[in-house]
């Protein structure tokens, strides 16, 4: 697949390993910096969702998303792992569920840019699990200054080339992401209520988040294979 994402928060939290650890399944380990495990909270705004050399596909090119996500390891490969990713429509959240094996869920969603500051919210109605009621985020962040991309850090919690997966068997996959360096700005974070983390399993620590924002990137999804 390709497609773009913008206007990308990235809100982060230090979180014991072991925690973590707990929510993830057999032979995927968590991703640690400086002895902690990161949870994010990241909505952007997705567009021009296509096939190479196909283009934007019809009804499902465009939408904004929230996801809830950390970063793993597989034997020698380093990725992502998402535990929710919200939308606003439900085909999209079908065909990821069967293309990819990501846990996409559906509901009201909204991003937007007004000026200086992005504001996302989202409020899932599919799928119900029942860990919390009515999952939801509203988030307002104000964008700094811009980030030297070198930062170990920030490498550690942007610089990520695969996802990985599990199907409904119970078999790991994973898929290749290519994208170019993240152009990275400091972020206010000046408003955040939400229970997605909750609803994942994750206590969100009382700290307030590592907040980070970027324009966007051109992105590229690889086929998903056996990991």
């Amino acid at each position: 697949m390709v497609q773009k994402w913008t206007d990308v928060v990235f809100l982060h939290w230090r979180v014991p390993p072991a925690e973590v650890q707990s929510l993830l399944p057999e032979g995927i380990r968590v991703d640690t910096y400086e002895g902690d495990a990161w949870v994010g909270l990241v909505p952007f705004g997705m567009q021009g969702l296509g096939l190479p050399g196909v283009g934007a596909l019809p009804l499902v090119n465009r939408f904004p998303e929230v996801n809830v996500r950390t970063y793993v390891r597989h034997n020698d490969r380093r990725g992502v792992w998402f535990f929710s990713l919200d939308v606003d429509s439900l085909l999209p959240t079908l065909v990821a569920r069967a293309a990819y094996s990501l846990p996409y869920c559906s509901g009201e969603a909204t991003h937007l840019r007004t000026g200086e500051v992005v504001t996302s919210s989202v409020k899932r109605s599919w799928p119900r699990d029942g860990k919390v009621a009515g999952p939801r985020a509203d988030i307002a962040v104000r964008t700094g200054e811009p980030m030297d991309v070198s930062d170990p850090l920030s490498r550690f919690l942007t610089g990520r080339w695969g996802l990985l997966s599990t199907s409904r068997r119970g078999v790991l996959r994973w898929a290749p992401v290519e994208h170019p360096t993240w152009p990275l700005y400091s972020a206010d974070l000046l408003h955040l209520e939400e229970n997605l983390l909750a609803a994942a399993g994750i206590e969100r620590p009382a700290d307030a988040p590592h907040a980070m924002l970027s324009p966007g990137v051109p992105v590229r999804v690889g086929r998903p294979s056996r990991a």
